[in-house]
């Protein structure tokens, strides 16, 4: 067999995608996958050092490691509907927002590359494990936060209030799909091997929709802390048509995002393929 080292997130939507290939459930066609599970933000910074063969990131990250990455068509988290939400205790205004510490679940991930796009001058930023935010806006340690994954379905509960659905402004802005994240593989391996990953996983995310009661106690092991009823809406969120396929209008709606990103100088320009 050969070994491949692959990263993801213990988010329901990733444990749910790569549990039949991990666990050789499905026809790997020779390949072992060693796991290495990490937060997304993590990921990215694995992904910026290429310790991975394969591996999850955000868009965002994806700009900047072009030279060592290629993306696949399966796997990707893109969709409507699905953007990171700006959250806070009470209503701000623009102006306040350029004044106010804002919680970020990592630099280079896409939240904070839509953050950047709606309010260009709000650039004070505190770094904070996505699941940490919600308690740092309640608390007061930052005057807001840019929320992620699941805690889209708990903030309200918690007593916060939405300013900004970063996805909805994505979506009237660009008219596309929201990129979130994607599986990106070494642009070093050759295009055979490439190929059959991208198959393999396909073929993990078809037995998945297939046979959820089989998949769901991988996916359970990483999601405790989280009700069954939302470990389900965020897998019902984040896993669509776009990743079994990201298709036409999911490349489309990638390439528009590092473009727009490089119009504004927030992205760095490069002339690599994108798409395996």
């Amino acid at each position: 067999m050969t070994n491949i080292t692959i990263g993801f997130s213990p988010c329901p939507n990733d444990t749910f995608i790569f549990d039949a290939m991990v666990h050789q459930k499905v026809d790997t066609e020779g390949l072992n996958f060693e796991l290495v599970m990490e937060d997304v933000e993590a990921l990215n910074q694995m992904a910026f050092a290429q310790k991975l063969d394969v591996t999850k990131l955000s868009f965002h990250a994806f700009a900047y490691c072009l030279e060592a990455y290629q993306l696949l068509h399966s796997g990707s988290a893109l969709g409507n509907g699905v953007g990171p939400l700006l959250i806070a205790q009470q209503q701000m205004n623009s102006e306040e927002l350029i004044q106010a510490t804002i919680a970020i679940p990592g630099k280079y991930t896409t939240a904070n590359f839509l953050l950047g796009l709606a309010y260009p001058k709000a650039n004070k930023k505190k770094i904070m494990l996505f699941s940490d935010i919600e308690s740092a806006v309640l608390s007061g340690e930052v005057d807001a936060g840019l929320i992620i994954h699941e805690n889209r379905f708990t903030y309200a509960e918690r007593g916060l209030i939405k300013i900004q659905d970063l996805g909805t402004f994505w979506e009237e802005t660009s008219s596309q799909a929201i990129p979130l994240g994607g599986i990106v593989v070494r642009r070093s391996f050759d295009k055979a091997l490439q190929q059959k990953i991208d198959r393999v996983l396909k073929r993990s995310l078809e037995y998945a929709f297939a046979n959820i009661e089989d998949v769901l106690p991988f996916v359970q092991d990483f999601a405790q802390a989280m009700s069954p009823e939302v470990m389900m809406k965020h897998i019902g969120l984040y896993v669509n048509e776009f990743t079994l396929d990201l298709g036409e209008k999911g490349r489309s709606a990638v390439q528009h995002m590092l473009l727009m990103g490089r119009e504004k100088g927030i992205l760095p320009e490069s002339d690599f393929d994108i798409f395996v």
